[in-house]
């Protein structure tokens, strides 16, 4: 199935998937992409009679499936107008076919919970599953991001370039600032703390240093021009760091450690994150071997 350049976004009518319509909505005009809207219903599983009640006009499980994916490209519309949208109505369980889908996608994007259709997209079941096994960044949306804040983006040792990458594209389309955090553990001999974020009390321990630099350099040949805000805070928690740095962000993002092999494992970082963010949150994944 070709989703080239396309966000796929999972809509169930319920009023959490109201914002991620919107996000989504707009992401795909500042990418200049297609966007795909998907609603699965789970009655085919319940029973087979889905048409319409005799005599009463309008009735039926299909047709009210039907009318929650026309409820969705109005609401697409009511933000960004004459958008083109794409639809498709599935049955069955929606994690399955929104990772079918994510292969080569541009973004999967899905609310933070919700009934009807999409029944079980609540934190620890849909979400979490799809961050750990779709092969696109998945953006899961809620209230509560502050318009015009900075990007932020957790920064660690270890796999740190594709989140990074999203997070200067997010940043660039949105004309927004992008603060790079990476937590250093509290066991280590705090230094006063600049504004900026940086210590002004002697150098960073070198690996730090080094981590920040390549960072800031990867961003700058990525997307020159970036506003860059660069801070290596000191926590005892790492979310917990990162989120009390993200307190006026428009969207947090950070990378998963989960592999696919157990559903819902996403690492206990991005998994504390998108379970504690007020603002929406992009989960970018390496994908498995073999697959784009």
């Amino acid at each position: 199935m070709d989703t080239a350049e396309e966000i796929i976004i999972g809509y169930d009518g319920s009023a959490a998937a109201v914002p991620a319509v919107r996000w989504a909505a707009l992401q795909a005009v500042r990418r200049n992409c297609g966007l795909h809207l998907v609603h699965s219903t789970l009655w085919p599983a319940i029973t087979r009679d889905l048409g319409p009640v005799p005599g009463v006009e309008g009735s039926g499980l299909r047709r009210a499936a039907e009318d929650i994916l026309a409820e969705g490209v109005a609401r697409i519309h009511d933000a960004v107008p004459e958008l083109a949208v794409k639809t498709t109505l599935f049955y069955g369980w929606p994690a399955e076919h929104l990772r079918t889908l994510s292969s080569g996608a541009e973004l999967l994007v899905v609310g933070t919970r919700g009934a009807g259709g999409f029944m079980g997209l609540l934190i620890g079941s849909v979400s979490l599953e799809l961050a750990a096994t779709a092969d696109c960044p998945v953006a899961v949306i809620r209230g509560g991001e502050h318009l015009g804040g900075p990007i932020v983006v957790g920064v660690d040792f270890d796999d740190w370039e594709l989140p990074l990458r999203q997070a200067c594209k997010l940043a660039a389309l949105a004309g927004a600032a992008l603060r790079m955090v990476h937590v250093r553990k509290k066991h280590r001999i705090p230094r006063p703390i600049s504004e900026a974020g940086i210590s002004t009390q002697g150098p960073q321990e070198p690996r730090v240093q080094s981590l920040l630099d390549a960072a800031e350099r990867s961003a700058h040949d990525t997307f020159p021009g970036l506003d860059l805000d660069m801070r290596s805070p000191i926590g005892t928690s790492i979310p917990g760091t990162i989120l009390a740095e993200a307190q006026d962000a428009s969207i947090i993002v950070v990378g998963t450690q989960g592999h696919g092999l157990v559903r819902g494992t996403i690492g206990s970082t991005a998994h504390a994150v998108l379970h504690h963010a007020s603002c929406p949150v992009l989960l970018v994944r390496r994908p498995s071997p073999g697959r784009r």
